[in-house]
């Protein structure tokens, strides 16, 4: 990529991967309060899969530059900004932007990450480490001795997911696709079949008494036999509606559906607690809160990584010019791990 100009991937609607366009310009200079970063690594997230279909729930309007999060080195700052800044490493989530060869971002925003993480290690644990830990230790509150199941447990966030609850001391339950049972069975996972039709009794097998929480992104029918496998004083933690990907119609009522039924749930006398988790809660109301949680959290799953409790599974690196094969690919379902955007 040219280091003098700037290098974007374009979504421009409702199209096929291979109907992503390139857009080059020059490079912006950081405002004020800001830092210019130049990414070394990017992902491919389910988000980008649903807004490719203009199917996430509060995507921008058309056209936009997708990319959930990145790993970059800061290259400028703005005026009044920390000089000590500039060559740092640092990760951000940004929901939409990422796939670009530069972005702007608030330097309050930038996440440092530590010595002895490469860009593309980091990378595959920002957005979905962040989701992972949030969703187990600040919804959940998962204890060491607890039984928990993870539905999607070899994909992005789930995988993460999984590896963190083993390390908090709990038991993992996880659905997944056969060829991926070893793989579970590898890190200490129970594996389900979730294409067997059968996912409650197959979880009940492993937790006759029922599971302490349940993290689900599936949605639909999903995330009612979810909240009926808690056991009591259990929590259940739904975060997407994936069995609606391919859907037409609204993309907001699934999400709905879903919210709505936790506060239905929670009225229930029967001390369990259902919660839909949004990354990005809190964000405009109590920016100073939302921010450091982002660093506590994103640091903490940084020191995972380090430390060997999660794995950096990286399916594939792609150059950002070959972005609509990375998409493609991380699609398929025919990989496992992280799809990699680089420069």
């Amino acid at each position: 990529m040219d280091s003098e100009r700037l290098t974007q991937i374009v979504l421009p609607g409702i199209v096929d991967p291979e109907g992503l366009q390139i857009r080059r310009t020059a490079v912006p200079s950081p405002g004020p309060g800001q830092v210019l970063v130049a990414m070394e690594a990017t992902g491919v997230s389910f988000a980008e899969q649903q807004m490719r279909r203009g199917r996430y729930y509060d995507q921008p309007p058309f056209p936009f530059v997708p990319g959930y999060d990145l790993v970059g080195r800061v290259v400028s700052i703005g005026a009044g900004g920390d000089p000590q800044l500039v060559g740092r490493r640092v990760a951000a989530l940004v929901k939409v932007g990422g796939w670009a060869s530069h972005i702007l971002l608030e330097a309050l925003d930038a996440v440092a990450v530590p010595d002895g993480l490469s860009a593309v290690q980091a990378e595959t644990v920002v957005v979905n480490g962040l989701t992972a830990w949030q969703m187990l230790h600040r919804k959940a509150r998962v204890r060491a001795g607890q039984t928990v199941l993870v539905h999607g447990a070899a994909g992005g966030v789930g995988s993460v997911l999984a590896q963190l609850a083993l390390a908090a001391g709990a038991e993992v339950i996880g659905t997944a696709s056969p060829h991926n049972h070893d793989t579970l069975r590898s890190m200490g996972v129970a594996p389900v079949d979730y294409r067997a039709g059968d996912v409650p009794d197959q979880v009940r097998n492993w937790a006759p008494h029922g599971v302490d929480a349940v993290f689900d992104h599936v949605g639909g029918r999903s995330v009612i036999d979810s909240w009926h496998l808690l056991a009591p004083g259990g929590t259940l933690v739904a975060y997407g509606s994936a069995s609606t990907r391919d859907d037409t119609g609204s993309k907001l009522w699934p999400v709905m559906k879903i919210i709505g039924r936790t506060l239905l749930w929670n009225a229930l006398p029967n001390g369990r607690r259902a919660h839909f988790f949004n990354i990005w809660a809190g964000r405009k109301l109590r920016a100073d809160d939302f921010r450091a949680r982002l660093h506590a959290d994103l640091a903490a799953v940084f020191d995972a990584l380090r430390r060997g409790e999660v794995t950096a599974h990286i399916a594939a690196e792609l150059p950002l010019a070959r972005a609509a094969e990375a998409l493609r690919l991380a699609e398929s379902g025919t990989v496992a791990g992280k799809v990699l955007i680089v420069p």
